[in-house]
Parts: structure tokens; C-alpha cells; sequence
């Protein structure tokens, strides 16, 4: 199972509004067979490890981190096919959140005579489905908070100068975090201070493969000249706007390849709430929210926040006017503070991750079932 893990997280991020999957055909300590999910309207991992095994297959263990579905949507249905490859055991990591799922394909490997256990490295494979598990039971996506700081919590200096607050090991991870979602979301402030590409450049990754851009900008405020139009072939380019758009802006940005997303305001800016759902209903699955601190500010203010991702570097800058990384209201006092849960350290060179969650990825596998006759 935790090689499964590791095929799963492969393409995480690439697959929506698939979740990612790993799996792993084996008899005793021999690997026969390896999959994954790559996209959607792919073959899935279970079915992809079993042509690989095989003949081989039949008698052997299907280890899967999540439970084979058993419904047709582009791809037939998987629970059938692995019963069809003549498998004994099937492993499972956790079912399957879908409401059309849940518990289902387990029970018809059961029904066949299969031997099924549900629920090994269980953590670890919902955590790898965990916005999927969000975007089919809330049916908004899942949103991780990252940046970067300095050891007094700062982003940039009072001149507003920002580039390499942390390390090249710090920022090699947040390109894997990018990869990791369907889409990576920053303000226009952003774009004008940081004139960031937004890509994925990573060794081995496509750039055209990576996250879709998405700029959040009432005014639709992004400077024709920005980095975000010059790599070719590239990823998408979204706009979040309001009515307050002007049409000649929109109409720039839309000669540039861009889509543009119109929202309803709150507050004179875009309502995060009903871009959520308009991305959802475009296949976005997650996004990772990289800046400014307005905006960052915004989604921690109204709860959206599920993951939160921070590097820190060892550094002091100072400086009663240089920037914080998360704005907003904030809250009034300390005990209404937003606690993490399952936080974890890592040393990034002299540098430091700290990740942890404001949501729990359990309560969002509430509703499914405990199924009878399934070992767990």
C-alpha cells in the first residue's frame, strides 16, 4: 500500500475531477503489476496494475488506495474488472467518498467471493484524495493557503522587494505544491508587485501540464506586459472579475488567451464564495491561494482555508511598514485564533515547512457507510 501511495501522488493534481489513485498487483512480496490514475478519461489505477500483471493476476492481491468504483462514467466501471482479472484479496486504503460510490464497489468484490480489508494506511490515502473527497461532498474545491516568510513574518521589505525570501530547496517544494493542484490562485497586486509566471518548473513536468493560472481582480487589473503571457505553450490563464471590469479590459485580456470568470461582489470585490463554485463547476478540484496578503486574508476571514502550507526562512527583515503575509479582518483575540491540526515540521536547507489543516479530512468521509461482510 505504500507504493500505491507513491504511484497515487504521481498525478496528483493532474487528474481532476478524478481523484489521484495508486495501485499494486502483487503475490506475497512480488510486485506483478503497477498503476495509476493519470487523467480523467484515463484508465484507472486498479486497471492499469492488472493489464500489467496480467495472467499472473489470478490469485494474486490487489492493494488499492481507494475503493474500485462501480459506476460508468467516461471509463467502465472497476469493481467488475477486477473481479473479471480473477484477483483473490483486494487491499483497500479507504472508500470511496462519491455518494454514488461509498461502499459499493467493496460490496460487489464481496458479493463475488473476493476477500476485501478496507482501511490500511487509511490516513495517508484519504489525505491523497482529500480534494476530491471536498469537491464531491461540498461541491466546492479544496483550498490550501501557502507562502513564504521571514522568521518575523514578513514577505517582502518596506521598499516592497520580495524575490528569495527563502532557499532554492523551499522553493523547488512550492513548485511540487503547484503541481499538486488544479489551479493556482493570486491577486492582481500580485501580478503588478511579484510579475509572477505561475508555472510549474519542475525536471520532468510539462509547463503546459501544470495548474490553471487564475488572477482575482474586481477591476480585471492585469498589465498587458506580465510574465503570466510568455511562456507558449502554456497553462491557462483565468480571470476572476466583477461587473466593475471594464469592457475594453475584458476585452484586452480575452485577445490574450485569457477566460474570464464573472462573479457576483461582496463588498466591492469578488465573492470567494461564488468564484468556489464557479470553478467547481469548471472541474477544479483544489487550488493553492499563493497571494497577496489581502487575498489571503479573504479566504482565512471567511473560512475557506482547508490546508495550510508556510515556509519560513531564518532571516530578519524588519520593519514597521513591510508586509505580512495574510491580511484581512483577523480575529479580535488570541483564543479566536485558527489552530492547525496534523501539523508536521520539515527542514528545507536552513529553511522550514510548516503544513497543517484547519479542516478534518475525516468529516468529509461522514457519509460513507460501514459495509457488512468487509473486513476492515
Amino acid at each position: 500500500m505504500a507504493e500505491a501511495v507513491k504511484l497515487g501522488r504521481l498525478r496528483k493534481g493532474r487528474t481532476a475531477p478524478n481523484p489521484a489513485v495508486g495501485a499494486v498487483v502483487a503475490a506475497g512480496d512480488r510486485v506483478l503489476g503497477k498503476g495509476f490514475h493519470e487523467r480523467a478519461g484515463a484508465p484507472h489505477a486498479e486497471v492499469v496494475a492488472l493489464k500489467e500483471a496480467g495472467e499472473a493476476a489470478r490469485g494474486a492481491t490487489l492493494y488499492v488506495t481507494l475503493e474500485p468504483c462501480s459506476f460508468e462514467g467516461k471509463t467502465p466501471p472497476c469493481a467488475p474488472a477486477v473481479v473479471r482479472a480473477g484477483v483473490r484479496r483486494v487491499v483497500v486504503g479507504t472508500l470511496d467518498p462519491h455518494p454514488r460510490v461509498a461502499g459499493e464497489g467493496v460490496a460487489v468484490l464481496a458479493k463475488e467471493g473476493l476477500r476485501v480489508e478496507v482501511g490500511v494506511r487509511e490516513r495517508e490515502c484519504r489525505h491523497l484524495v482529500e480534494d476530491f473527497a471536498k469537491f464531491v461532498t461540498t461541491g466546492v474545491p479544496w483550498v490550501t493557503a501557502k507562502f513564504a516568510a521571514s522568521l518575523d513574518g514578513k514577505i517582502a521589505t518596506r521598499t516592497g522587494e520580495a524575490a528569495w525570501i527563502t532557499g532554492a530547496a523551499a522553493r523547488r517544494r512550492a513548485h511540487r505544491l503547484r503541481w499538486e493542484h488544479g489551479a493556482v490562485a493570486v491577486g492582481a497586486g500580485t501580478v503588478r508587485a511579484d510579475d509572477p509566471r505561475l508555472t510549474v518548473r519542475l525536471r520532468g513536468r510539462d509547463v503546459s501540464d501544470g495548474p490553471v493560472r487564475l488572477v482575482i481582480s474586481s477591476r480585471a487589473a492585469i498589465p498587458a506586459g506580465a510574465r503570466l503571457f510568455e511562456d507558449s505553450p502554456r497553462p491557462p490563464i483565468w480571470l476572476a472579475c466583477t461587473e466593475r471590469a471594464g469592457e475594453r479590459n475584458i476585452a484586452r485580456l480575452t485577445r490574450l488567451g485569457v477566460e474570464i470568470i464573472m462573479c457576483e461582489e461582496d463588498g466591492g470585490r469578488v465573492s470567494l464564495g461564488h468564484l468556489l463554485r464557479e470553478l467547481a463547476a469548471r472541474g477544479i478540484t483544489s487550488v493553492l491561494v499563493e497571494g497577496g496578503e489581502r487575498l489571503l486574508g479573504a479566504y482565512f476571514d471567511a473560512s475557506f482555508v482547508d490546508r495550510v502550507v508556510a515556509f519560513v526562512a531564518p532571516k530578519i527583515v524588519g520593519g514597521a511598514r513591510a508586509k505580512s503575509p495574510v491580511g484581512g479582518r483577523g480575529v479580535a483575540g488570541p483564543g479566536e485564533a485558527k489552530n492547525l491540526v496534523e501539523v508536521k515540521r520539515r527542514a528545507l536547507g536552513d529553511d522550514v515547512m510548516l503544513e497543517g489543516y484547519l479542516t478534518n479530512v475525516d468529516d468529509l468521509f461522514a457519509g460513507v457507510p460501514r459495509v457488512t461482510g468487509i473486513t476492515r
